[in-house]
């Protein structure tokens, strides 16, 4: 028999029930309901309130009415909970309002809105938007208008005080970057002087104990658990000899296959180091904190410990955000990042299409809901109908870093592909690859394609002609030299994960091996075009990084594939690298070119003034048409001055000759320079020609836009940001960069006529 309020003893766990007709029970309304997916997702939080909060059943009510909001349609509060039996019974204003959606829903700012409106009608001081992708807890201020609600970290439990509520409501703030990045840099500075250890080796402690909670977290929330394995209290009562080593090795054991720490890997900190950190740690939790916090906290923090020794691996967060939208990626699309540093391009993709296949899940449930309602069919039937459909999405989304799951369940989720088949990195910093890892962990996961490795080099599936979109901030201002050779252990695989990968990648990944491995002992230049070479194809000179992570970049790309690169701004306009401009519009159009403010990466230790380059490779058929467009230009070029050359080479052969029958040696060799000059002159004449006249025939329209704000300030604060919108663009701007790089493309006529006009 089900139990009621009444049967629930003290320590005991309410638990879902579930009928074979397809009804679930509400322990509030005590009796059965049709169980569609929203339903589960109210009754299970139902029994989360009674069981981690403490509340009683008696003091709820399901499908209230908010009395402000009669004659509202539908406006009923999923779960309305008041402080005690006796404020329910004599119908004053509850303390909480919760708003539950399906889990296949994306909670977002409407939800947000809806569930501070009912807050506002029935006068609850706090309201709760839920389901099992996203908790998050408000609190509501009845003297302010609407919107008139603030996130927190956590509702106040059953027969809390009017001082323990009023506590809550003034000193629960929302778990902000700034708050995190200060957490963190507490604890880095609680090694650093407690264990004497440099920042470097400090962080790396910090990140194991960050990552183990990560874990932790994860492993609670998919199996339903719900002890924390992360607190003093629960490490304190564990027999071993080393306890946070020994999560430390659950941890490590999950993630076995990706290498992200030795086997033999410790957290070398004394016990009391780590009972302070993880204190410090356990009052939040990471998985309910959004992931924007997160990354933005993460990076901050990174940026602060570590300004002037590795700042240059940090690409400020409004540019990452505009170079990530600007090159649009969707679901399908496989993306790489060959300078990846702290994972920040990679990270912001993986969430914008995570982001899109959860709101294509949502439209798909949505519009299967009106097709089941237009039915003639039972209540129950609908409700089966439902609930088979929310089972068959939710496995498009289910998470998928539990190892324990069956791999055919784990890979049919449209976000393990998109996180395990679509996310590639390296960095040759192995402190930054690690730390891109578990940054992209923390987010939710697609760490598995990033590397350590030298970001030249091919390695699994990193590989020339795979990717549709590379976006990158590569290191600047060092070069890479000619004694820069390709080392075996750089390139070799062991014979395992060769098997394995060229079942994933075929012959283009056999290719792309034997490429690198043909080239070991060999200078990194000799796999490019762009380096200096003798007639034997050695390379003879040095080349700058940057120039060489064009060319990488570009050989990544699929045809069609879309670039965008963080460059210095001698890239475009220095003489010498001419070369280099006429290599990249060769193979590609540039789309556009976004100028950066002098100080934009001043706070990563960098003063270098930069731009945004954006292109889009060629497909085989417009570089059929380009090289093609090129080749005439050329000839027709060259023959334009054909019986000119022809004149003078005559003429100054003729001169040779007879002045060296005169035995005039000083008028000989003057006529052979003379010559020699002639023709070089001619040459750059008909390459400068021949290239205008190729720009012409092959003409495309670029967009050019000169920023002065972009979001983060000479000194690395939030500031002013011109490039996309948002709660900081500037009131006397009415379109951003990307919203007029979006008309541009649309309809570039009459953008341009617009511009002129204007």
């Amino acid at each position: 028999m089900q139990k009621n309020q009444k049967e629930l003893k003290s320590g005991s766990i309410l638990d879902i029930k579930r009928d074979s007709s397809g009804k679930i029970w509400s322990h509030v309304r005590q009796k059965w309901l049709i169980e569609t997916p929203e339903e589960r997702v109210r009754q299970e939080y139902v029994c989360s309130l009674v069981n981690e909060y403490e509340y009683s059943l008696e003091q709820m009510h399901e499908e209230m009415t908010p009395p402000g909001a009669r004659g509202t349609a539908n406006a009923r509060a999923d779960i309305a909970i008041w402080r005690t039996i006796g404020e329910k019974k004599s119908q004053e204003n509850p303390l909480i309002v919760v708003e539950c959606k399906a889990n296949n829903v994306t909670i977002e700012q409407a939800t947000y809105t809806q569930g501070g409106n009912y807050a506002n009608f029935c006068k609850a001081r706090f309201f709760v938007t839920h389901n099992h992708r996203q908790t998050k807890y408000w609190k509501v201020d009845h003297s302010k208008l609407a919107p008139n609600y603030a996130e927190i970290k956590d509702l106040p439990h059953a027969g809390a005080s009017n001082k323990e509520i009023e506590d809550i409501l003034k000193s629960l703030r929302t778990f902000r970057e700034d708050e995190f990045a200060d957490l963190l840099h507490q604890c880095h500075n609680v090694i650093r002087n407690r264990e004497h250890l440099d920042p470097a080796a400090a962080f790396d402690e910090i990140a194991k104990i960050l990552f183990v909670k990560t874990w932790s977290e994860r492993r609670m929330r998919e199996r339903g658990e719900r002890k924390n394995l992360f607190t003093v209290e629960i490490l304190n009562q564990q027999l071993v000899k080393d306890p946070i080593n020994s999560l430390f090795d659950q941890t490590k054991e999950s993630y076995k296959t990706d290498k992200i720490f030795d086997p033999g890997e410790r957290i070398n900190l004394r016990p009391a180091t780590v009972e302070d950190i993880v204190k410090r740690l356990q009052a939040y939790n990471l998985s309910d904190t959004s992931e924007d916090v997160k990354g933005i906290a993460f990076e901050r923090f990174l940026g602060r410990t570590f300004r002037g020794e590795i700042g240059q691996f940090f690409t400020p967060r409004s540019i990452v955000e505009f170079m990530i939208r600007m090159v649009e990626p969707k679901e399908g699309d496989v993306i790489c990042d060959p300078a990846s540093g702290s994972g920040g391009f990679l990270i912001r993709a993986f969430e914008i299409i995570r982001e899109q296949i959860a709101a294509a899940v949502d439209r798909e449930y949505q519009e299967f809901s009106a097709e089941v309602e237009g039915k003639k069919l039972t209540e129950v039937k609908k409700a089966e109908q439902l609930r088979e459909k929310w089972d068959q999405l939710q496995a498009q989304l289910d998470p998928v870093s539990d190892t324990e799951r069956p791999a055919s369940e784990r890979q049919a989720s449209r976000i393990w592909h998109l996180a395990n088949r679509c996310i590639y990195g390296t960095d040759a910093n192995d402190r930054m690859a690690r730390t891109s890892k578990m940054n992209m962990i923390m987010h939710g996961d697609g760490h598995g394609g990033v590397h350590h490795h030298n970001g030249f080099l091919n390695v699994n599936g990193i590989f020339e002609g795979r990717f549709d979109i590379i976006v990158t901030n590569p290191p600047f201002g060092s070069n890479v030299e000619p004694s820069d050779v390709i080392l075996e252990e750089q390139v070799k695989v062991p014979s395992a994960a060769r098997e394995r990968y060229l079942g994933e990648y075929g012959d283009p990944y056999k290719q792309a091996l034997e490429r690198v491995e043909s080239a070991i002992g060999s200078p990194i230049g000799k796999l490019f075009s762009l380096p200096a070479k003798n007639a034997k194809g050695e390379v003879t000179g040095k080349i700058k990084t940057e120039v060489l992570f064009i060319e990488r970049c570009l050989n990544l790309l699929k045809p069609g594939g879309r670039l965008g690169i963080v460059l210095p701004e001698g890239i475009f306009n220095n003489p010498s690298l001419a070369a280099v401009r006429e290599f990249s519009e060769d193979r590609a159009y540039i789309r556009a070119v976004v100028s950066l403010p002098q100080e934009t990466f001043n706070s990563s230790g960098a003063s270098v003034k930069a731009s945004l380059l954006f292109m889009q490779k060629f497909t085989a058929e417009e570089q059929t048409r380009f090289d093609s467009t090129k080749a005439e230009a050329f000839r027709e070029t060259r023959d334009k001055y054909a019986e000119e050359i022809k004149a003078e080479t005559v003429r100054l052969e003729a001169l040779t000759i007879e002045t060296k029958l005169k035995r005039n040696a000083e008028a000989s060799k003057a006529a052979q320079k003379e010559l020699a000059d002639f023709k070089k002159r001619m040459e750059e004449r008909i390459k400068t020609e021949s290239r205008a006249l190729l720009k012409e025939r092959f003409a495309y329209p670029i967009f050019l836009y000169e920023a002065e704000k972009v979001g983060i300030s000479a000194t690395g604060e939030e500031d002013v940001n011109e490039l996309y919108p948002g709660k900081n663009f500037p009131a006397e701007l009415s379109k951003s960069c990307l919203e007029l790089y979006g008309e541009f493309r649309e309809n570039t006529e009459a953008f341009m006529l617009a511009e002129v006009g204007a």
